[in-house]
């Protein structure tokens, strides 16, 4: 089995139908790794689905694989993708990595100025994310939407939580900032452009060295000829 066996889509009302075994499996998931998510109904994960603010996989022979849906929080400024989960089946082949970068893109297809994030305890989904560019920050970075927070009141690290304030936890927080990445683009183009300026540089001297060199040759051949008499025979050595 290999990922082209699966087709990776932003999902729709057509999939409403894979609701309930999502929420399930988010929710055994969560329990096997002895961490939290707020538990969503079915009803939740079907509107994601109908307002195409999710993604879905689906293996070649129409069983459900993988799903991950976008949040927004602080009136779009921020955007989570969340509840990412690979139906347990078909876990093994990369299928968690292809369902967070096309989540991701749809993510900044419908929010291209939104901050994305996430909260994790899984090295997996770090490496993922790492991968796409988001960095590791403090939760002061991060949205400060109140419900937002309330959805952590059912992980088992929610004391937690709240007995350092809401500062950190035992979940990394990771963000993606379209305006620094922004800067870093730019900041990439014009080192790439200072770079280009400098071989251009070293290339005209090369040249213009060349061509002097080319003047003096020519110079000292004339140089010679007029010393030395036509037919005569050159001095060895010289």
């Amino acid at each position: 089995m290999t990922i082209s066996d699966f087709l990776i889509i932003p999902a729709t009302a057509a999939h409403v139908a894979y609701a309930d075994d999502i929420c399930n499996e988010m929710f055994e998931s969560a329990k096997a790794r002895g961490t939290g998510i707020a538990r969503r109904k079915p009803e939740y994960v079907a509107r994601k689905m109908e307002e195409g603010k999710a993604v879905i996989a689906l293996h070649k022979d129409g069983t459900w694989a993988g799903f991950c849906y976008i949040e927004t929080w602080s009136h779009g400024d921020y955007v989570a993708n969340s509840g990412l989960i690979v139906n347990p089946v078909f876990r093994k082949v990369g299928l968690a990595k292809a369902i967070k970068k096309r989540v991701f893109e749809l993510s900044r297809e419908k929010y291209p100025k939104s901050k994305i994030f996430g909260l994790t305890t899984g090295l997996a989904v770090m490496k993922i994310n790492s991968d796409l560019g988001y960095e590791p920050v403090t939760y002061s970075e991060l949205t400060q939407d109140e419900e937002f927070w309330k959805g952590c009141q059912s992980c088992v690290n929610y004391d937690i939580l709240m007995s350092k304030d809401r500062k950190n936890c035992m979940c990394t927080a990771m963000l993606w900032d379209p305006v620094e990445k922004e800067k870093e683009l730019k900041e990439k183009i014009l080192r790439k452009a200072e770079a280009k300026e400098r071989l251009d540089r070293i290339s005209k001297k090369q040249s213009l060295l060349k061509r002097i060199e080319a003047k003096l040759w020519k110079s000292t051949k004339k140089i010679v000829a007029s010393v030395i008499p036509i037919g005569a025979k050159p001095v060895k050595g010289f």
